[in-house]
C-alpha cells in the first residue's frame, strides 16, 4: 500500500498529484491523422555514432530517454560528454541531485567540454527548482542525474519512493511532450540489474537504455531495451579512457585482442547481440574434483545453462564430466545469453577434456538441445560474414543452417546435427595429433 496525498489548489478543487493527473481546461483538442503525420520528429545528433546507432539516429525532440546502469559504470561521465556535444544544437540543462555544480564542472573540464558551451548546471533535488530553471533558461535538452534523487515538496514521501518517482517522471514527460524538449534521465539499478523503482517508469518513457559495465575496466555495452523511435536490435560498445568514454567501432577486434594461441579450451564463438554480430572467446577448464559434488562455475554465461550443457555432454556424448570441476568464462569481460553460444561452450569443454587446442581459424555457433541435437540459429550468414572479415576460414555450425544455404563464400562450414558428431570430430583431431 502506498499513501498518496491529495493536493488542494487555489480554486478549492483537488487533484491526485501523485498519479500525474491534472485537471484539463478544455483547450486540448484532437488532431487528424494526416496533420500528425506532417509533424515529423526531429533528431538531435549526440556526437557519438555508437549512441546514435542505439537511439535510432539520435535524440528525438519531445522524447524521454532512461539510462540505467550499475554505480561506477560511467553513466555520469557519458551524459557529461554528451552534454558538450548536444549543446551545439541548443541549451542543455544539467540537473544533479547528487553532486554540486563545481563537481560537475570539474568533470566537464576533464572530459573536454568547452567553457563557453551553453550548458547550465542546477544542483538541486527539488522539482520546483527544476521547473523554474526550465522557464528561465529555456533548454532544448534536459539531463536529470538521477531521477531517484528528485522529489516534489507537496508529497510527504522520501525521494526515490514509488509515489515520488511516478510523479516526477510524469511531470518530466509532460514537459517533454508539451514543450518539445528532449529529456535524458539517469536511473539507478537494483541488485538484479533492473531499473530501480516501479515498472511504470519504463512505460512512461520512450526509450530505455541499459548501461552494462564495471569499475574494474573492460568494455561498456549500451543496449536498447525499449525504443519507440527505432529498433532494439542495436548495441553500442564503449571503452573507458583517461579522457572519458570512447567509441569502439569494431568490438570483435577488442574482444579477440588478447586471445591466446594453441591453448586447449579456447574457442571463438560467433554471437549476435540483437542485430550486431560479435566474435567472442569462450574459455573452459575441466579438472578432477576433490569435492563430493563437482563445481560448475560460469562467468559471462548463465550458470544454469552451463549445468545443463555439462549434463547433456555427459549423458548424450559420453564426455567424462561427472567427477570433474567445470569452469567456463567469456574472455574480455563479455557476456552472452543467446542459445547459439551452446555449441561454442561444448567445444571448449571437449577441447579442455582431451587437452587439444582447436584450429585458430575456426569459429563456432549453434544451439544444443536436451537430446543432444544441434539446432539452427538465426542470422547465420551475418555471423559468418563477421568471421570472414577477421580471417576465419572454417566454421562448425548446425547442419540445418548449411542445408538452408546460409553459408557465404570465403569460409568452409562443417555442418553437425548431434553433439556426438562434434565430440567425435574433436577426438579424431586429438588422435591425429
Amino acid at each position: 500500500m502506498v499513501e498518496e496525498k491529495t493536493v488542494r489548489r487555489g480554486t478549492g478543487a483537488t487533484s491526485t498529484r501523485s498519479r500525474g493527473l491534472r485537471v484539463g481546461d478544455g483547450s486540448a483538442g484532437a488532431v487528424g491523422l494526416g496533420e500528425a503525420m506532417r509533424d515529423e520528429s526531429v533528431r538531435i545528433p549526440t556526437g557519438m555514432g555508437e549512441i546514435d546507432r542505439v537511439l535510432g539516429g539520435g535524440l528525438v525532440e519531445g522524447s524521454v530517454v532512461m539510462l540505467g546502469g550499475e554505480p561506477g559504470a560511467g553513466k555520469s561521465t557519458l551524459v557529461t560528454q554528451l552534454s558538450g556535444q548536444l549543446s551545439k544544437h541548443g541549451t542543455v540543462l544539467y540537473v544533479s541531485g547528487e553532486e554540486s555544480a563545481s563537481q560537475i564542472a570539474a568533470r566537464a573540464k576533464r572530459l573536454g567540454v568547452p567553457d563557453g558551451a551553453p550548458v547550465r548546471l542546477l544542483a538541486s533535488s527539488d522539482m520546483a527548482d527544476v521547473e523554474a530553471a526550465v522557464r528561465k533558461t529555456d533548454p532544448k535538452i534536459i539531463i536529470a542525474d538521477s531521477v531517484q534523487t528528485l522529489r516534489i515538496d507537496e508529497l510527504e514521501s522520501a525521494a526515490g519512493s514509488v509515489t515520488q518517482l511516478r510523479e516526477v517522471t510524469a511531470r518530466l514527460v509532460n514537459m517533454a511532450k508539451q514543450e518539445r524538449r528532449a529529456v535524458l534521465l539517469i536511473g539507478h539499478v537494483t541488485k538484479d540489474g533492473t531499473i530501480a523503482g516501479p515498472k511504470v517508469l519504463e512505460h512512461l518513457v520512450d526509450v530505455v537504455l541499459s548501461f552494462d559495465g564495471d569499475r574494474s575496466g573492460g568494455p561498456r555495452i549500451i543496449r536498447a531495451l525499449k525504443n519507440r523511435f527505432g529498433g532494439t536490435g542495436e548495441l553500442a560498445v564503449l571503452e573507458m579512457s583517461r579522457d572519458g568514454l570512447r567509441e569502439v567501432p569494431d568490438p570483435s577486434a577488442l574482444f579477440l585482442a588478447e586471445r591466446p594461441k594453441d591453448v586447449a579450451g579456447s574457442v571463438v564463438l560467433a554471437s549476435c547481440d540483437g542485430a550486431r554480430p560479435l566474435l567472442l572467446e569462450v574459455q573452459a577448464l575441466v579438472t578432477p574434483s576433490a569435492m563430493p559434488s563437482p563445481r560448475r562455475v560460469a562467468t559471462g554465461i548463465d550458470g544454469t545453462r552451463l549445468s545443463i550443457l555439462a549434463a547433456v555432454l555427459t549423458q548424450r556424448a559420453g564426455l567424462p564430466l561427472r567427477e570433474h570441476d567445470v569452469f567456463v568464462a567469456m574472455a574480455g569481460g563479455a557476456s552472452v545469453e543467446e542459445p547459439a553460444a551452446d555449441l561454442g561452450i561444448a567445444c571448449a569443454l571437449a577441447s579442455s577434456v582431451v587437452e587439444l587446442s582447436l584450429p585458430e581459424d575456426l569459429v563456432v555457433f549453434g544451439e544444443v538441445g536436451l537430446a543432444g541435437e544441434i539446432r539452427a540459429v538465426p542470422r547465420a550468414t551475418v555471423r559468418l560474414e563477421e568471421a570472414i572479415k577477421f580471417g576465419f576460414k572454417r566454421a562448425l555450425v548446425p547442419k540445418s543452417n548449411v542445408e538452408r544455404g546460409e553459408i557465404p563464400d570465403g569460409i568452409r562450414a562443417h555442418g553437425v546435427g548431434h553433439i556426438r558428431e562434434v565430440i567425435a570430430w574433436i577426438e579424431r583431431r586429438a588422435e591425429q595429433r
